[in-house]
């Protein structure tokens, strides 16, 4: 069997035209259905994601209200700026409640730190230890925020041995600060006595 010219253009377009398809149609065709089937476990991906999303929210809710909660406790134990009067005198009751003598108190300057201002007090007193220990432990039990620094501590030599008079006595100065709330809209450092 001889072929002629017209079978032999028959038979290259017999074989091109699936082979030309091959190459135009199917192999772009599976191209944008593997990019489609890429895209659509990506966006699966991005649903398991967003499913987790509620339970990650409500845990972060949780977290945002024990913050307030915690915000609001602090708040509450900072006095406003009419009130500072009041936490200075508990202070002097618990000094004197435990047997210490008041030497001095000298008013440092209020530092404003944002939403609440800092008013330090160096104070200066004289006692035994023992009392002074527990005035320590009073002060930390107020209901206000205080904070004790730069403390230094000066023991009594007992004159004629160690069971003199000023055995055990001492004499304490340190920085007692007070935080308290300003007065709402008020910028200026509160006045200084």
């Amino acid at each position: 069997m001889k072929l002629g010219l017209r079978e032999l253009i028959f038979l290259i377009v017999l074989v091109a035209v699936p082979a030309a398809s091959l190459f135009y149609v199917f192999r772009p065709h599976n191209e944008r259905i593997q990019a489609a089937m890429e895209e659509i476990r990506e966006k699966e991906a991005e649903l398991v994601q967003l499913e987790r999303l509620p339970q990650e929210l409500g845990s972060i809710g949780e977290a945002i209200e024990d913050g307030r909660e915690l915000i609001a406790m602090i708040e509450g134990k900072l006095p406003t700026e009419r009130n500072v009067d009041q936490i200075l005198d508990q202070v002097w009751q618990v000094t004197v409640g435990n047997g210490l003598n008041v030497k001095s108190v000298k008013t440092e300057k209020v530092q404003n730190e944002g939403l609440y201002r800092e008013l330090p007090l160096v104070m200066v007193v004289e006692g035994d230890f023992d009392g002074f220990y527990r005035f320590l432990l009073e002060l930390e039990n107020l209901p206000r925020i205080t904070r004790i620094h730069d403390m230094m501590l000066e023991r009594f030599e007992a004159r004629g041995g160690d069971d003199g008079p000023a055995a055990g006595r001492m004499k304490a100065e340190f920085t007692l600060s007070i935080y308290f709330q300003p007065r709402e809209g008020l910028d200026a450092p509160m006045e200084q006595g």
